[in-house]
């Protein structure tokens, strides 16, 4: 039998407020702590980390005997989700944290694009169409980083492109994740294998590349792995799940485009960095895109309810 959801309350917002301002600073917690820990033996340890934590909250509450009929998406999932942070890590040693926040949240377009082809029933509307349309050109604009290519950063357009490329992991994450069998599994299970297999992954990718060896343990490293580990990825996955179970999805998705702006505010404020007007124009565009996908329904409810008055 399926689940009533409702409307967010005041409740619901104050909630992902708090969770919006986690996963807004997260990229700039990535950055503080890289001197002292590379961001892809970050991203591992607090992989790691949540696994267990999840791995417990299994055992507890039960789930692992469907792993028999979902480990194979399962595995593809978690590797998804590992590929993911390691371009998240690559790209942050090469753009701002601002720019990885925008660009990071391009997920679901990507997301919208593959359930389209994959799921008849889920088919774009011409709202949806034309919210992608408006981000990619957002992602244009955000790209042309002055009048001629002389004037571009390429490291800086290499890390943002490291930053779509981190949104199209996510959004085929959750593409494998609604076209199989894991979209019935228990979110626990679901989020173990991301977690488990992106740690495993994401750790073979620091030995090969020597980033293991770049491991200090100041308070600022240890803390920002804990932070990662227990708050972001634990804690936080947890309540947004738990969140989309009471609460109407496409609603929730307009307030989760505070995150973005969280992460430029804090970029802009901790780290110091620059905000160039083409970007602001362009980012601008893409959080407009990506609400017309993500929340088509509900913008459709309230231009009817509008124009009823």
């Amino acid at each position: 039998m399926s689940v009533s959801r409702r409307a967010p309350d005041a409740f619901a917002l104050q909630v992902m407020l708090g969770l919006c301002l986690i996963w807004g600073v997260q990229q700039v917690v990535i950055k503080i702590a890289a001197p002292d820990i590379a961001p892809v033996m970050q991203a591992a340890a607090r992989s790691g980390i949540a696994a267990l934590l999840v791995a417990g909250l299994i055992c507890w509450k039960g789930g692992w005997d469907q792993v028999p009929a979902t480990w194979r998406a399962g595995l593809l999932a978690g590797s998804l989700f590992g590929l993911e942070f390691f371009f998240i890590a690559q790209g942050l040693a090469l753009t701002s944290a601002a720019h990885m926040s925008v660009f990071l949240y391009t997920a679901p377009i990507f997301t919208a694009l593959g359930v389209n082809w994959l799921l008849p029933s889920e088919r774009l509307r011409p709202l949806q169409w034309l919210g992608i349309f408006l981000a990619f050109v957002g992602i244009a604009f955000s790209f042309a980083g002055g009048m001629s290519f002389a004037d571009m950063d390429r490291n800086m357009l290499l890390g943002d492109a490291c930053g779509i490329l981190a949104g199209m992991a996510w959004g085929a994450t959750t593409v494998v994740v609604r076209g199989s069998r894991l979209s019935e599994a228990p979110v626990t299970l679901t989020l173990f294998y991301q977690l488990m297999v992106g740690f495993i992954g994401l750790l073979v990718i620091a030995a090969i590349t020597g980033q293991i060896s770049h491991v200090s343990l100041t308070g600022v490293a240890v803390a920002s792995v804990l932070f990662q580990g227990l708050v972001v990825s634990f804690f936080s996955y947890l309540v947004w799940f738990w969140l989309l179970k009471r609460y109407m999805a496409s609603n929730l998705a307009v307030f989760s485009f505070m995150t973005p702006m969280f992460g430029v505010t804090f970029g802009v404020l901790v780290l110091k960095e620059p905000l160039s007007a083409n970007f602001i124009a362009g980012a601008v565009l893409v959080l407009l895109g990506i609400t017309c996908v993500s929340a088509e329904q509900w913008i459709r409810r309230k231009v009817r309810a509008l124009l009823e008055r």
